[in-house]
Formats: structure tokens, sequence, C-alpha cells
């Protein structure tokens, strides 16, 4: 049976009380097109700074947690090893494209390099998350933070593919058309098309029949089974194309940095990923772009704030902690959750008689 067989039928009603219906993609919302419009300007009103080095990092690190928030969202399957997925991209294509490390370093084109990195990367996350669709919950977390911790430890203690600690720097760019597509405006615009591109799939997959049947294998897994739904089968299909989603994103932070080391798959920033979903929202693709620039702007200036009230400006993380706990605290679905909770106590007013007034 395909893995979307009979999915409107089984899956669609229950979605559907949930939430209205809605198009897609979401033409009526104002909120949307004033969003859109300042991302498109954004070269205009920035500096090179805040272009790269907050919206454009935001972009990367949204579409990573992107990627868990549709394991985790849609699939009830929380995997910690997306950073790796993007990481091992990101190592792909510096291993096979052109380096400073001539050594190790193939020279292919970044048009061969790139689509090989992608391959292997899905296919690494997809083996990874055929191995944890055996298990569930904590044990789920547990294999795929295995997974991640495992691939850090091996770059950093492997010098002939990923030169150890060290890493692998002064990695090629694009150049074609004449254009330097890592130059600050071409690059942003780059990560916007694919930030976009991944966050419209997303959002376009929650709605098709694979999409719908990946909620109710969540929801009901046994139930699902009985529908005659491979389970299995549709868990690593979700792990395969959060895969390549991860990997793109880890495309785009080797050519933003040039260079991809151990510490950027450290075990720390795996569960950055994990935190940047749930700030956001776990449940909508949006989420992950929102908790992506409050982590981006907390880890940013957090530091000179501690500092210039006199603590130690090391201990940002635990500004980060703190709102981490706190939204948490407030909501169950990071400030997504909040602001639909702002936006419901606003209407209970205006449904009232009279538009909330007493009558006397």
């Amino acid at each position: 049976m395909s893995l979307a067989h009979d999915a409107r039928v089984a899956v669609r009603p229950a979605a559907e009380a949930q939430r209205p219906a809605q198009t897609w993609p979401e033409v009526n919302n104002p909120a949307a097109w004033i969003v859109a419009v300042i991302l498109l300007i954004m070269p205009l009103i920035a500096n090179g700074f805040f272009l790269i080095e907050i919206f454009a990092t935001t972009l990367i690190l949204g579409t990573i947690a992107l990627s868990l928030m549709l394991l985790a969202g849609y699939g009830g399957m929380v995997s910690l090893m997306q950073l790796t997925i993007a990481g091992f991209s990101a190592y792909m294509v510096a291993v096979f494209g052109i380096s400073g490390n001539a050594n190790i370093s193939l020279g292919w084109p970044w048009w061969l390099a790139v689509p090989m990195a992608l391959a292997l990367a899905t296919i690494f996350g997809t083996l990874g998350g055929a191995l944890a669709v055996r298990t569930e919950g904590i044990y789920t977390i547990m294999i795929t933070l295995a997974i991640g911790a495992a691939f850090y430890y091996f770059t950093n203690q492997n010098w002939a593919i990923f030169n150890g600690h060290t890493g692998i720097n002064t990695v090629g760019t694009p150049h074609f058309w004449g254009v330097d597509w890592r130059a600050d405006i071409p690059f942003y615009y780059i990560v916007l098309a694919v930030g976009a591109l991944c966050y419209f799939a997303v959002d376009y997959i929650s709605r098709a029949p694979f999409g719908l049947a990946l909620q109710g294998v969540r929801d009901n897994p046994r139930r699902m089974a009985a529908l005659g739904f491979n389970v299995n089968a549709h868990r690593i299909a979700a792990y395969a194309v959060a895969s390549f989603i991860a990997a793109l994103a880890g495309v785009l932070q080797v050519w933003n940095y040039r260079q991809i080391s151990p510490g950027s798959v450290s075990v720390n920033a795996c569960i950055d990923i994990l935190i940047i979903a749930i700030v956001g929202g776990i449940t909508r693709p949006i989420g992950p772009y929102i908790g992506a620039l409050i982590f981006v702007l907390l880890r940013t200036f957090a530091l000179d704030f501690l500092v210039k009230i006199g603590l130690d400006g090391n201990r940002f993380r635990l500004l980060i902690g703190l709102g981490f706990l706190a939204i948490v605290f407030w909501s169950s679905d990071g400030v997504i959750g909040l602001w639909q909770r702002w936006r419901q106590s606003q209407r209970r007013p205006a449904d009232r008689p009279g538009g909330g007034r007493s009558h006397g």
C-alpha cells in the first residue's frame, strides 16, 4: 500500500477539527505580506553585519530547526541529529569541493560537490532515522543524540578526511555569471530563497496526503497500522525529507563561514537547535524561524549586555536558558502559542454583546 493511501479520508477529519480550513499559501494574511516585503528589501535597510550575522544566520539556523519541526511537530519524533546532518553536508561540500586544505579536498566544482553533499547527507540522515524509528520517546532522543555525539568525536579525531579538530578552512564558494555569490547581498538572497522554499515545502507537506498520514501516525500509530499504513515507512520518509532540508542549510552554513570544524557539530550546538525549535513553536513552520531570530539576537548582543551590567559576558547562555524556561513555562507551543493566546484574549471581548461592555 502506498504511503499516502486513503490519507485524506482517514486523517483529514481530525486535522480539520483542530484548525479552520486554510488556503495555501495564505495570501490573505497581511502580516505575512509585510514580513515578506521587509525580508525582500532588507539589503536596503540593513548593513552587512545585520544582513549576514543576524538575518542570514537566522534563516540558516531556522531552516535546520525547521527540519526538526517537521519530525517533531508532524511526526512526533524528536531528533537531536539535525545539526549533525547539516554538519555532515557541510563537511562533504568541503571534502569534495575546493578549500585551503588541498591534501584533503578533491577540488570538484561547486555544482558537482553540492549535489553529492546533499545526496550523501540525505542518505546519512535517512539511515539514522531508520535506526531511530525502531524506538519511541526518550529512546529516540537518546539514539539521535548518540549519533550526533559519535559524529562530533569522529570528526574531532579523524585527520585523513576531516582534518581533526582544526577542521577544513577556506572553503570555495560559488562564482558564476560574473557574480560572487558569497558577497553579502547575493548570499542573503540565496539564503532567503532556500529558507522560503523549505518553509513552503513543509507547509505544503502538512496539507498533503503524506503529511496528513504522518500526523495520523503521530496521534495514533496503532490505528494507522490497522488501516493499512506502513508506520515505519512514513517515519523514515519523514526523516529523509527532514534530512534533505537540514543538508541544504548545511551547504549554506559552510558557504557562510567558509570553514567547517568539529565545534560546528558539537553536542551543545545540537541541543541549541532543539531550543530554537521549542522557543519559536514546534507545531507550525514559522516557529523555528522565530526561535532562531530570538536565539541569534541573544547570542549576539547578550554578551555586551552582561558586560555592561558588570557580569561575566561568557554567561550569555544563562539568559538563553532563562528565556527558554520562561517561554516553556508560560506556553507549551513557544512564542507561537503565546501569540495565539494573546489574540484569543483580544477576540473574547469583541465577541460579547456590545463589544464586551456591561449593560445597565
